[in-house]
């Protein structure tokens, strides 16, 4: 957990405690939400909005994050190896010395994303779309292209 508060600026139907492991947030409006070092492993982020928002060194084990929007999000230092990112829109994010080893990133958009230091290794990028990348020193060992 953080030691402050979440600030959830665009849904006013979810309230900061429902940040939690396990939370079902699927579909909800995160926008431009403050989720610094949230614990939201197991958590449902289907068909999510996420657009922009501040998950920073977030722990994501176990989520599903399906459809989800996350364009122009920070992840920098987000712990999510193994997770399902499928068909999900992270254009122009920030993934620096993110861990996505093992996660399914199929059909996902990272057109425009930051993914310097960002681990890889045996992810699923395939039909992914890595116009534009930034990938100066990540570890795409065993990902598939």
């Amino acid at each position: 957990m953080s030691d402050r508060p979440y600030r959830l600026p665009n849904d006013h139907g979810v309230p900061p405690e429902a940040i939690e492991p396990g939370a079902r947030l699927r579909g909800a409006d995160l926008s431009d939400a403050d989720l610094f070092r949230a614990s939201l492993s197991e958590a449902d982020l289907r068909s999510a909005d996420l657009s922009g928002a501040d998950l920073r060194e977030a722990r994501l084990p176990g989520a599903d994050l399906r459809n989800a929007d996350l364009s122009g999000a920070s992840l920098f230092g987000t712990h999510a190896a193994g997770l399902n990112l499928r068909r999900t829109d992270l254009s122009a994010a920030d993934l620096r010395g993110a861990d996505l080893s093992g996660a399914n990133l199929s059909g996902a958009d990272l057109s425009g994303a930051d993914l310097r230091g960002a681990k890889f290794a045996g992810a699923d990028l395939s039909g992914a779309d890595l116009s534009g990348v930034r990938v100066h020193s990540g570890d795409l060992a065993d990902a598939r292209l």
